[in-house]
């Protein structure tokens, strides 16, 4: 069980933002901007990679709410939307999601 589905399950803390039937909001724990939220879809889809074509609608609903929240929050100025796959890309947790990622200027190319 990731560390996700401990947070969805509730047996982990997080600051929760958003939470619908397919997906959850929650607060970075380790921000790399003054604004990050993930966005994590609650069926378990490994990596962006590894998603079907039966995700397509998950995979959509994501993007929208990351337009809610950032409506929600003021981004007017811009925001930027990560999704990692595998180690060398940065993923860390083996559960797909999305980061929102905001609040100062990035800059490009990011990392």
């Amino acid at each position: 069980m990731t560390i996700f589905e401990k947070i969805i399950a509730r047996q982990i803390p997080a600051q929760i933002e958003y939470e619908d039937d397919r997906c959850l909001v929650i607060r970075d724990r380790d921000p790399q901007a003054p604004v990050h939220l993930l966005l994590i879809p609650k069926k378990v889809i490994p990596r962006l990679g590894e998603a079907a074509a039966g995700d397509e609608a998950l995979l959509g609903h994501l993007l929208v709410v990351a337009g809610v929240m950032a409506r929600q929050l003021g981004l007017a100025g811009g925001y930027r939307i990560v999704i990692n796959h595998g180690p060398d890309a940065g993923e860390t947790v083996p559960h797909l999601h999305v980061h929102l990622l905001a609040g100062r200027v990035l800059t490009w190319p990011p990392g």
